[in-house]
């Protein structure tokens, strides 16, 4: 969970890495190395701003627009105050960077359902924790605030990260796959029959045929159930567009007996955050 957490946070870059300098507690290295004005981590993306971009105040609002959960260009633009035509200018500089990303549904190209989301993880944090808490920051008090403030979000802010490492653990190092991937996204659509929105975390498409395979990814302590199976089945049958389907479920508190037993005897495979790792 730990090794997670310092990936959520760096993005793996070596540099940021040993800025963070965990030794023995992650918590107390991100107060010392993240959570303070005098650190170069807390500095760092305002930094990287001033040197690469003319306007790094226009920039910085895009890019905290989106960490506050502005996804589509004409929410950004509105939540910003510009012109969507100038916002897309913006918008093109933070990609090429590598800062943002753009993604879209699995299988479809429109361009209505793009949304911008922050590439970047270690951007993705700092915008996610720092500029909130910035008045304790500058006060000094990151430690009378952290636990309540900063830390009992982690495992929302994990959510995303760990379906990122789950799609990789399927494109790039799970072995013994029922069907050799061609891509691995997420997808998201309409669910006519309870007319409302769906997403489903995980769904690869085999090189070969019309199989996929479908799965969700719990950045929870508790353990998943039998329930998760059957929302995942039922996305499947919104999603429809495949012949055969294999489920995977991803957990970090792990899973019930009732569900373990199930996937036992289905196209159903389980694996916790220490499987991956494996």
């Amino acid at each position: 969970e730990t090794q997670a957490l310092i990936y959520g946070i760096t993005g793996g870059i070596p540099h940021y890495i040993n800025k963070l300098d965990v030794e023995d507690d992650i918590d107390q290295a991100l107060r010392d190395n993240f959570f303070n004005t005098a650190s170069y981590l807390y500095e760092e993306p305002e930094n990287l701003l001033k040197q690469e971009l003319r306007e790094p105040a226009i920039y910085n609002s895009i890019i905290a627009a989106i960490a506050q959960g502005a996804s589509r260009s004409n929410e950004i633009s509105t939540k910003v105050g510009i012109e969507s035509g100038v916002c897309a200018k913006y918008l093109k500089v933070l990609l090429e960077l590598g800062i943002l990303k753009k993604e879209t549904p699995i299988m479809e190209k429109s361009a209505k359902k793009t949304i911008y989301v922050i590439g970047d993880n270690f951007f993705r944090f700092w915008y996610k924790f720092v500029p909130k808490n910035n008045s304790a920051v500058n006060a000094g008090r990151i430690s009378q605030i952290y636990e309540k403030a900063i830390k009992k979000n982690y495992p929302d802010y994990m959510g995303l990260v760990f379906e990122q490492m789950c799609r990789d653990y399927l494109m790039r190092y799970a072995e013994d796959l029922p069907v050799i991937l061609s891509d691995v996204g997420q997808w998201w659509g309409t669910d006519m029959t309870a007319k409302k929105e769906i997403q489903i975390d995980i769904v690869g498409k085999s090189i070969e045929n019309d199989a996929y395979i479908i799965g969700s990814c719990k950045y929870k302590n508790e353990r998943i159930g039998i329930d998760e199976l059957e929302l995942l089945k039922h996305y499947a049958d919104v999603f429809g567009r495949g012949d055969q389907y294999y489920y995977y479920i991803f957990s970090k508190g792990g899973f019930t007996e009732h569900l373990i037993h199930k996937a036992a005897n289905e196209n159903v495979r389980l694996l916790t955050l220490e499987d991956i790792y494996q």
